[in-house]
């Protein structure tokens, strides 16, 4: 796929990215675009680039804009997927993206981390969710080994880097309601928890 590491352009594509280096930081503004870049070649690795639903720039806010519910503007009155399509809407609405549209992008946030639900809600918010987890060493078999490294090579990614699950966890600890039962954020502040009172509770030796 020629040039796949040039990023779209526009002001949509602009303020997506400006509204997430100016809310998270560069570790997961780094892992966002990384997450883009993936979706775009799981798109071509499906045939899907000629797709009628195949939209680059709302795949652009969409994967860039996932992990706002992070930052600072969240409240952490809800969890972290709602509360970054919730962000990422205002900004789409800013920019006079149509409804459709704008509920389109809140979906693919608000389920990217819901696996075993994403990937059937239609094309946007399946990429947007592989793209996720591809950045993880998922779906490593949709595209050669050299062009995933290409995407590290541009947008590196700290060894043992905990940027992510350490702003979940930091979440999920806000409110209850921040980490209902069965969320990924509940999940990750049990793990956490958990580790905090063995290593407490843990004899010095």
């Amino acid at each position: 796929m020629k040039d796949f590491l040039v990023l779209p352009r526009g002001k949509l594509a602009d303020a997506s990215l400006e509204t997430a280096r100016s809310s998270v930081n560069r570790a997961i503004v780094d892992h966002s675009i990384r997450s883009f870049l993936f979706a775009r070649l799981l798109a071509d690795h499906e045939g899907a680039l000629d797709d009628a639903d195949y939209d680059e720039d709302l795949l652009f806010a969409a994967a860039v804009m996932h992990d706002l519910g992070l930052g600072e503007r969240a409240t952490g009155e809800s969890r972290f997927e709602v509360e970054g399509a919730d962000l990422a809407a205002a900004v789409l609405r800013r920019h006079g993206v149509a409804e459709r549209d704008v509920d389109r992008v809140w979906e693919a946030i608000a389920l990217h981390a819901s696996v075993g639900i994403a990937h059937r809600r239609g094309l946007l918010t399946s990429l947007t969710h592989k793209g996720v987890f591809a950045d993880t060493g998922r779906f490593t078999d949709a595209f050669p080994d050299r062009l995933r490294q290409e995407v590290f090579d541009a947008y590196p990614k700290p060894p043992g880097d905990r940027s992510i699950v350490n702003a979940i966890v930091a979440h999920a600890a806000r409110s209850e309601a921040a980490a209902p039962p069965g969320s990924l954020g509940f999940e990750l502040l049990r793990q956490y928890r958990e580790a905090e009172r063995a290593r407490v509770g843990r004899p010095e030796g």
